[in-house]
């Protein structure tokens, strides 16, 4: 077991260790020496110690602990809200102390001892609920943190959000990580999904008119991963307005970060080329749907419902589009909800060979195609959740020749 999989694995022995001896005991006091001495190796050649607790795994400076991921303490250390440790290096024995007895109180459902303990372990070790990956905000802290950012995106307060310093950058960036793994390596570095959507959701929490801003963020060789994160946001947010649970909506979520995957195995200057493809580079780009659904069942059990996604969100409600099926049917209710959120935010980006449409014109586009590209109800729920974030009328600009 490497190093920061060890120091995790002495975190919770010194947790249970905790539950059966009172502050001072021998017992309790040699494990948590044992603990500090891990962590002193952990940071003997880095100045900061970064763990992130993600979906019952670890991940460590932006990498997944294989060794934990069926780690238990992994779900008890999230459930109360920790999922972010973070320690500098010039770390003391009695901070660690102090840190372990904080996370013991919160498992425990216990508030700090004191507002002294909590201000002595701040200085070096910050725990709390999981923040954007690389964002300006700090972690919740000792003294508690708002509600994490995976899973109940429902409850979390609108000031947290702000207070985090949302960007969009790192976001971005991680997704530029994950595409370049799925292509280099034959895994899908799930733990960093999860993390994007969750620090996605805190931004779609924070203020819906998030929702219209993120489409303008764009540079043309950023564009398929600055639309991941879009369609990701959008899905979760009309997914929310249909009245889905929060399950789905964290499904939707991740679905719509990965609907485009598929385009790792397309040639760069192909996505990004000016103007119209040729015959040759339009076949070659339609088959990124097969290529995306190929991907995620190859490389994880549970994105059946994502691979899905991959595969039918080109595939319009009356059967055309791309894929063709081979027999009729209908597409997934996912399918629908994230095509729906693609369109929108595809024509709505600013790409090499036309500029943006405005957001009442992309409305419109979706709603003239309903009962025959898209889902009326799902049209009709998203025009309403869009036009609640902005508002006005243009007349319609000429169709594009590209829709990918």
């Amino acid at each position: 077991m490497n190093v920061p999989a060890s120091f995790m694995v002495s975190l919770g022995q010194c947790l249970s260790t905790m539950s059966l001896y009172p502050s001072g005991h021998p017992a309790r006091e040699k494990v948590i020496d044992a603990s500090f001495t891990r962590l002193l190796d952990v940071l003997s050649d880095i100045q900061f110690a970064d763990f992130s607790v993600i979906g019952g795994g670890v991940v460590f400076q932006g990498r997944v602990l294989d060794e934990l991921r069926s780690w238990d303490w992994a779900t008890r250390l999230a459930a109360v809200g920790i999922e972010r440790l973070e320690i500098d290096a010039d770390v003391s024995r009695e901070a660690w102390s102090e840190a372990l007895n904080e996370m013991w109180q919160k498992l425990n459902g216990h508030a700090p001892e004191s507002n002294d303990a909590r201000q002595l372990v701040a200085t070096s070790i910050r725990f709390g609920s999981l923040r954007v990956m690389g964002g300006e905000g700090t972690a919740g802290g000792v003294d508690g943190a708002a509600k994490p950012a995976t899973g109940d995106t429902d409850q979390i307060p609108e000031d947290t959000a702000t207070s985090l310093g949302l960007t969009l950058k790192d976001e971005i960036a991680a997704v530029t990580w994950i595409h370049e793994e799925v292509l280099t390596s034959d895994r899908l570095p799930m733990a960093e999904v999860e993390a994007i959507v969750g620090s996605l959701a805190i931004a779609m929490k924070s203020e819906q008119k998030m929702l219209l801003p993120l489409v303008m963020l764009k540079d043309f060789d950023q564009y398929t991963t600055t639309h991941a994160c879009n369609v990701s946001v959008l899905s979760m947010g009309l997914a929310e307005q249909m009245g889905c649970s929060r399950s789905e909506i964290r499904a939707f979520g991740v679905a719509g970060l990965l609907h485009d995957i598929g385009k790792v195995r397309i040639p760069k200057d192909i996505l990004t080329k000016p103007g119209r493809l040729t015959e040759q580079e339009k076949e070659l780009m339609a088959t990124h749907p097969q290529e995306g659904a190929r991907i995620l069942l190859e490389r994880h059990k549970g994105l059946q419902m994502a691979a899905v996604v991959a595969y039918e969100h080109h595939i319009c409600i009356d059967g055309n589009g791309y894929p063709h099926f081979h027999f009729d049917r209908g597409c997934h209710f996912a399918s629908r909800l994230v095509h729906v959120c693609d369109v929108y935010d595809a024509l709505s980006t600013n790409r090499p060979y036309r500029k943006p449409w405005t957001s009442e014109q992309a409305l419109s586009y979706i709603e003239q195609r309903e009962g025959t590209e898209v889902d009326p109800a799902i049209s009709r729920a998203f025009g309403t959740m869009v036009r609640g974030a902005t508002l006005g009328h243009v007349p319609m600009p000429e169709n594009s020749e590209r829709d990918d």
